[in-house]
């Protein structure tokens, strides 16, 4: 049963690409009506998300103005919350890791109630091992506690990843410090973070209020805003333009909270972590599968609180453009594996009998939906379309059909480039403070690198989609491991 479900997400994808190819030689008048109604449908897409997006935006440039401590500290009982914040680490240079935790020192929250895990991994040699102990010496003061695990390599029954090394640090956490103290799980929230992550100095404070008030606090995940710009000004400009996607796409998912799962950084009780047993040690896609994982161990009674609010993580680049553009690929492929939810979720939703036949509908098509259109409407949109013109009957190319395909599908994405440029001036307000080089001529700079997106779409976001999606259909030695992104200064 796992195994049809890992095999249909590919399955679809590649049946739907060869019979647009077929259709078009086939049926060319068919397929051209198809493209018309496809490009219509993504331009009001276009237009609808946009305005999720900018709801979103103006609500988190509201939260940013807040100060958020001082409502958290009207809440009856607020200093008996803790925070476990863990940071897993392979082999991030020092300057990476100390940034994150300046920032974490920098925060307007009580640091008496910070628990930080520093999890290493043992694969990542000395070196890294020496990081850590530097960090912890420089830092370890300046929290309630803080501990530095190291995750063993070749655990039978686990694969190298964040997942593992999360489950290993976390456990640590709970033998040495939470059971100890006696802290009650309820009172603690559980944020992970990856090495590069800069929580602003609200963060906690925006966490906390949130956990103290939304209506399940132990039935909720907390997903803030990535931002992906600590070193935009020095990334190329394939990486700048691309940081932004999955920034705008969880910005739109947070004011469709709804649909809202959990990607990359976020928060969670910890009481439900150890409820589930942890992370799974052997999937790649932790930050997302957690999710899950809570959704079926409660049978459906999850959420994920959107938190308005944004932390910040650094845009994939690498020492040369070569290096960069296969880093950013690499990202994106590990990214599109998160298409290991599908097999997870449906196999889950087959025994799970407590589950609402809504609910798995309902998740089924926001999932198989989002994962076809990722790897397939780029190349609808911007290489197939044309594609009845270009291989189709001459008789075809005689039609009013045919005459009608152009004139009507380039305006409509030529619409779509307004919301596109809209896009592009969001990015620019998004970025952080600008270095002393940055000049009136570099805005204009940054706002045209925007013309690039069908080409950077196609081949950093599609490309791998598809790649992923058919590796998990193949399985066995094609199956991808964990690939954690370099990151460099």
């Amino acid at each position: 049963m796992t195994r049809f479900f890992e095999i249909l997400p590919g399955a679809l994808t590649w049946a739907a690409l060869i019979l647009i190819v077929l259709l078009s030689w086939w049926w060319p008048e068919g397929i051209a009506i198809f493209f018309i109604v496809y490009a219509f449908f993504w331009l009001c897409r276009i237009v609808y998300l946009h305005f999720h997006l900018r709801h979103s935006f103006k609500k988190v440039r509201e939260n940013l103005k807040i100060g958020w401590l001082p409502k958290v500290k009207n809440i009856a009982g607020w200093e008996k919350t803790y925070h476990l914040i863990v940071l897993p680490m392979y082999k991030e240079p020092p300057s990476v890791v100390r940034e994150t935790f300046l920032a974490l020192r920098s925060a307007n929250y009580p640091k008496s109630n910070f628990i930080v895990v520093l999890a290493t991994e043992e694969r990542g040699g000395r070196e890294a091992a020496r990081a850590a102990e530097a960090v912890k010496k420089e830092f370890g003061a300046d929290f309630f506690k803080f501990l530095v695990t190291v995750h063993p390599a070749g655990l039978s029954g686990e694969i190298p990843g964040k997942g593992s090394n999360e489950t290993w640090a976390v456990k640590a956490a709970k033998r040495e410090i939470i059971d100890v103290l006696k802290i009650p799980y309820e009172k603690i929230i559980v944020s992970v973070f990856d090495c590069d992550t800069q929580a602003s100095p609200e963060y906690f404070g925006r966490l906390t209020y949130l956990f103290l008030t939304c209506d399940k606090p132990l039935r909720s995940s907390f997903q803030p805003v990535p931002l992906f710009v600590n070193n935009i000004y020095s990334a190329p400009v394939f990486s700048r333009v691309m940081s932004f996607f999955p920034t705008f796409w969880q910005m739109m998912q947070q004011s469709r909270f709804e649909q809202l799962s959990t990607f990359t950084s976020q928060a969670m009780p910890f009481k439900a972590l150890v409820d589930v047993g942890f992370w799974d040690t052997h999937l790649v896609s932790e930050d997302s599968l957690i999710f899950w994982k809570f959704y079926l161990h409660y049978d459906g009674d999850w959420r994920t609180e959107p938190m308005y609010y944004p932390v910040s993580m650094d845009a994939t680049s690498g020492r040369t453009f070569r290096e960069a553009a296969g880093n950013l690929y690499r990202q994106q492929r590990r990214w599109a594996w998160g298409v290991e939810n599908i097999p997870y979720m449906l196999t889950g939703f087959v025994k799970n009998k407590e589950i609402p036949l809504r609910k798995k509908f309902f998740w089924t098509f926001i999932f198989m939906e989002g994962f076809f259109s990722w790897s397939t409407a780029p190349f609808i949109l911007f290489i197939f379309g044309w594609l009845p013109t270009l291989i189709g009957s001459y008789q075809f190319s005689e039609t009013i059909i045919s005459y009608s395909l152009a004139r009507i599908v380039g305006p409509i994405l030529n619409l779509s480039v307004i919301f596109l440029f809209a896009s592009a001036i969001l990015s620019i307000v998004l970025l952080p403070p600008k270095p002393g080089w940055f000049e009136k001529k570099h805005y204009i700079l940054y706002f045209l690198q925007w013309l690039l997106v069908p080409a950077l779409i196609l081949l950093f976001s599609s490309v791998p989609a598809i790649e992923s999606q058919t590796r998990l259909m193949l399985g066995r030695r094609f199956r991808l491991g964990f690939w954690p992104t370099p990151k460099s200064r």
